[in-house]
């Protein structure tokens, strides 16, 4: 259980931050980074869902995905210790499991079985709520990037559940945000220069 008292410490202000192992990084290191995109994309998410309206089951999926979004964040703040450092936790962290990357493709599948194929690129339009799913969309990828780059630092691991769920969270959000758009009629179809 989280029991928070005190909100600052002072002790983030010679610019490092504490990771849930302990070891102190700055803020500007990639795994910190990393864990902040996924925050980030998880406020995107907490917004679109002001705008859920009649569209009740995508609000309870959107919050499920909220919580995910909180373990993925403390996956990413708790590293596994490399072969090389021999240490072990004396704890068991929270991780991202593979359950969590099924829900998301089944979800994916049960919306997308609705909602006629693409003939055209789209742009991030059309309802308020697709339109803000399209933002969290967009923030969740930025997190893979990142992920992906930390996971290609020597000694540092990402896991492949975690890599997993954030590349198959995007795909949820693209097709949640053409379900937004009543499964597809109200997606804005990309229009190139050439044909303006």
């Amino acid at each position: 259980m989280v029991k928070l008292n005190k909100i600052y410490t002072r002790t983030g202000d010679n610019g490092t931050t504490g990771l849930a192992t302990g070891v102190r990084v700055n803020k500007w290191d990639l795994r910190v980074r990393a864990y902040g995109a996924t925050d980030e994309a998880n406020c995107a998410i907490g917004i679109a869902r002001l705008h859920v309206g009649n569209h009740a089951q995508l609000g309870k999926s959107l919050e499920r995905i909220q919580n995910d979004m909180f373990d993925l964040g403390a996956d990413l703040a708790t590293p596994e210790p490399s072969e090389e450092s021999g240490k072990k936790l004396d704890w068991e962290p929270l991780r991202i499991v593979q359950s969590q990357v099924d829900w998301l493709e089944a979800e994916i599948d049960r919306m997308n079985a609705d909602i006629p194929p693409l003939d055209s690129f789209i742009l991030p339009a059309g309802t308020a709520l697709s339109t803000h799913l399209h933002m969290a969309r967009t923030i969740t990828r930025r997190a893979e990037t990142l992920m992906v780059e930390l996971n290609d630092i020597s000694f540092e691991i990402v896991s492949s559940a975690s890599l997993a769920y954030i590349n198959r969270l995007s795909d949820y959000l693209f097709v949640a945000a053409r379900r937004a758009n009543g499964n597809g009629d109200q997606d804005v179809k990309w229009i190139p220069g050439a044909n303006r």
